[in-house]
């Protein structure tokens, strides 16, 4: 059993112990119980508003390094025929509060019939499919 208190930036050449994929929603646990694929269970204990990122390395008081990485989950990609389009469609997601990954070629967000309808109605395409998703982390948060 691991429990990680600690975060460390991104490093893709750091050498781990194990890698947790998790989807975006499970990346804003700060304090979580995880089972991992080969059956360790794995306690978060980081302070409160943590969201991880891709890549984000975790260490337990053992000084053991786990690496976070983006697990694919179903998402909703929308993309425009041109940038005015875009924004407008991520104003008016903005508005309702939902996570949302902006791109300047695309918004993704989590599958919601209501919110597909409303952005079908805009004249957008919208594409189901399984990807990573990294939404917009709070404005007032803290990037590392």
């Amino acid at each position: 059993m691991l429990t990680v208190t600690r975060r460390l930036p991104p490093n893709p050449d750091a050498v781990v112990t194990l890698t947790l994929a998790l989807t975006a929603s499970e990346r804003t646990r700060s304090r979580h119980r995880f089972e991992t694929e080969d059956g360790k269970t794995l306690f978060l204990r980081l302070p409160r508003g943590t969201v991880l990122q891709n890549n984000d390395i975790l260490v337990d008081e053992n000084e053991t390094l786990v690496r976070i990485i983006a697990k694919p989950e179903p998402v909703i990609t929308v993309t425009a025929h041109n940038e005015f389009d875009l924004l407008r469609a991520a104003y008016h997601l903005g508005n309702r509060h939902v996570p949302v990954e902006i791109t300047p070629h695309y918004l993704r967000l989590a599958p919601d019939s209501v919110l597909q309808s409303m952005l079908e109605h805009l004249g957008l395409h919208v594409k189901a499919e399984i990807s990573t998703f990294h939404p917009e982390t709070g404005a007032y948060g803290h990037h590392h």
